[in-house]
């Protein structure tokens, strides 16, 4: 199964030219799940790019367990790649191969974890979610979230985390902030409103709030405590004896749990307009990435408590983005919990380590006999 899954392309991607859609994937893992006995639905979430999500069953009532995954991957360098990323490779006790790690390989294992299962026996269903889109606008996610229907009462989603629980992590937002000025020869600045110069204050203005915004806002569950504010990519004007015309400039900020984004977003724009209101230029903002919240389950959730006492590590917290937020808003108590690691995540020649394949199947299913069968 990881082998017909890393076979299938399923890049998701900003650029058009590198996006493909996921039916192909969807329809392997509707295929097997429908042999092991799963009812499968499957979900339009762009259906003209080719885009889905699909959910299977096994058993029935309100409450259950979700092992959930995404079915897309990163692009990839074909270059840097020592491995065909599109054809599974066991060498030096690995699996090498573009969605080992992150994150198709948990699809398999959820799979062979269920595999046997007679659902005559669960007090509570088993649900397998695989969602669309997740590297790029989190699209299947929202479509679920949209529906307002929790797929289960507890859900793990099988993310790199080296098999220890994960609680919390950060949001993130990217913005851009354009500035249009007025273009004129350099030899008199009364001639333009250089834009450059405009953004000065803005960058400014930004570095000042991130300042505020790290003073305070504190969590020491984090490796870095604070929010952060990367200042990551600028440009404008087109020549040193030109007053700049326009002047773009892009961000990224990842806010601890319990920061709101759209408040968040709303005091960016805020705080920059209140740099400008003495000048001439014209300020329009855009989000280059609509935003994910930040993630915090209860750490009291029956999820969060299984999931320590079953591997023996506390639930920690990451920097990283998952779909979590969009589950828990359903009310679907998530923790994330994956075979692979984040450090092979988006990497040529992205591995699962060997040893984690037998102890992850037989870990999701002490998951499954405390939420499914033992009630």
């Amino acid at each position: 199964m990881i082998a017909g899954l890393i076979g299938t392309p399923s890049v998701s991607s900003t650029d058009p030219r590198l996006d493909m859609g996921n039916r192909e994937v969807i329809e392997l893992l509707a295929g097997w799940l429908d042999t092991l006995g799963f009812r499968v639905e499957t979900l339009p979430v762009d259906a003209a790019r080719g885009k889905f999500n699909l959910i299977g069953t096994l058993g029935a009532g309100s409450g259950g367990l979700v092992l959930a995954g995404h079915t897309d991957t990163v692009p990839w360098d074909e270059h840097r790649w020592h491995h065909d990323p599109f054809r599974l490779t066991e060498a030096n006790a690995r699996l090498y191969g573009l969605g080992t790690s992150d994150m198709k390989s948990f699809l398999a294992l959820a799979l062979e974890a269920a595999r046997g299962l007679d659902p005559r026996t669960l007090k509570q269903p088993l649900v397998i979610l695989a969602t669309a889109d997740e590297e790029t606008s989190m699209a299947g996610a929202r479509t679920l979230e949209a529906k307002g229907t929790p797929p289960g009462r507890y859900a793990i989603i099988g993310e790199p985390t080296g098999m220890r629980p994960v609680r919390m992590h950060k949001g993130m937002m990217m913005e851009a902030i354009h500035i249009e000025g007025r273009s004129g020869h350099s030899s008199d600045p009364a001639l333009g409103e250089s834009a450059l110069e405009a953004m000065h204050r803005v960058i400014g203005e930004l570095l000042a709030w991130r300042t505020e915004l790290q003073a305070a806002n504190r969590d020491a569950a984090f490796a870095v405590p604070f929010p952060t504010l990367n200042l990551g990519h600028i440009h404008g004007g087109d020549n040193p004896n030109r007053i700049c015309g326009a002047c773009e400039l892009q961000l990224d900020l990842r806010p601890l749990p319990d920061m709101d984004v759209d408040a968040l977003r709303s005091t960016l724009q805020e705080r920059v307009r209140a740099a400008l209101q003495d000048t001439a230029v014209q300020v329009r903002f855009g989000a280059l990435f609509e935003g994910v919240p930040a993630m915090q389950t209860d750490p009291n959730s029956k999820i969060i408590c299984a999931a320590e006492a079953l591997t023996g590590h506390p639930a920690g917290a990451v920097a990283f983005g998952t779909e979590g937020p969009h589950l828990n808003r359903l009310g679907t108590e998530t923790v994330v919990l994956g075979p692979g690691d984040i450090a092979q995540a988006h990497q040529p020649d992205e591995f699962l380590a060997l040893d984690r394949v037998e102890p992850m199947v037989a870990l999701l299913k002490k998951f499954i006999r405390r939420f499914c069968i033992d009630g």
